[in-house]
């Protein structure tokens, strides 16, 4: 049997009547984590505190697009200005060989078009990748409540797992967390990042991919004690590049939009080329742009209307998002 995997329109989103209501509720959740943390590291974000390097470079939209990926930022062939925010998931600025989720935060200057938001024009069109290809949870809910506990420590966490999931559902779950967290990750530069999450792309709707240029070079023994050195030391011999791709939704069924842990089977098209020209991070300048960016916001909700995120997870993420910035002062 053969499943049809032509990009569709007819996706929708379901939002619940108490939505509002909770997420702010998980936005005061964050915020009280937030500034708990920074009370201990100094200002920073709720997740994704720890960075690990930022970068400046550009992103060449191609041309001969099919139609679903025709849009929006990728309508016609152009090259972006971006910048880019390499980081630890955590919630603590942990050491680099601590497991974790990794992310890549990419920020597309020089856009043209309405907001996501609906403040008018969009400031830029910001991208954020990790490296796990779904997201370990369902709906918002329930990663907003493994968050909580985890933050409140180990037995706060073992008690909302089995609160959760029950004495016999805990090993599996567990498990599960486990491999997602500890996933093997060899650098910056040599592995592929996804959205796990989706995004209109005009009447369509898609996930992201960054993928590697086999140039980068190859995962280094060690790397994973200072993830920085490691992206830094290539960054400073050679310019290293990524293809971004976009991946289309075509059913409920295959591909959900608010279940945000189903791995969707459709094929990517490669739509654009990350490239990160030769730059010393370590400089004078490099670390203007490291300050900057850590002072910065990379948010999937500052994005062009036509790229607005969808999905719980994603509708979610512009409450919490907005209040971790104005926590630590970028909003």
């Amino acid at each position: 049997m053969t499943l049809e995997m032509n990009p569709g329109t007819d996706w929708k989103e379901q939002v619940a009547a108490d939505e509002a209501e909770r997420f702010a509720e998980y936005a005061r959740q964050f915020a009280a984590i937030q500034a708990r943390k920074s009370r201990k590291y100094g200002a920073g974000r709720a997740l994704h505190r720890k960075q690990i390097t930022a970068a400046h470079g550009s992103l060449i939209v191609r041309d001969d697009l099919p139609d679903f990926a025709r849009q929006g930022l990728f309508a016609a062939p152009a090259t972006f200005d971006v910048t880019v925010r390499l980081s630890n998931g955590g919630l603590d600025r942990a050491p680099d060989r601590t497991p974790d989720i990794r992310g890549f935060a990419i920020r597309v200057l020089g856009v043209e078009g309405d907001s996501a938001l609906g403040h008018g024009p969009a400031r830029s069109q910001d991208f954020t990748l990790i490296n796990q290809e779904a997201f370990a949870f369902p709906k918002s809910d329930e990663f907003v409540a493994f968050v909580t506990a985890a933050a409140g420590g180990g037995g706060s966490l073992l008690k909302f797992l089995f609160k959760r999931y029950g004495v016999f559902g805990v090993p599996a779950r567990t498990l599960k967390l486990i491999k997602s967290v500890g996933r093997p990750f060899g650098g910056f530069a040599t592995e592929t990042l996804f959205s796990a999450v989706p995004m209109a792309c005009g009447p369509y709707a898609v996930r992201v991919r960054l993928v590697p240029a086999g140039a980068n070079g190859v995962a280094k023994t060690g790397a994973r004690e200072d993830w920085n050195a490691d992206f830094s030391e290539r960054l400073a011999k050679h310019h290293l590049q990524w293809d971004l791709q976009l991946q289309p939704f075509v059913s409920e069924a295959l591909t959900p939009i608010e279940d945000a842990s189903v791995n969707w089977p459709s094929p990517y098209t490669t739509v654009a080329r990350l490239s990160l020209p030769r730059q010393d991070t370590a400089s004078a300048k490099g670390q203007a742009l490291a300050a900057e960016v850590e002072a910065g916001v990379f948010d999937p909700w500052q994005a062009l209307a036509a790229h607005r995120p969808l999905g719980d997870v994603q509708r979610a993420r512009k409450v919490v998002y907005f209040e971790s910035q104005k926590g630590r002062g970028a909003a």
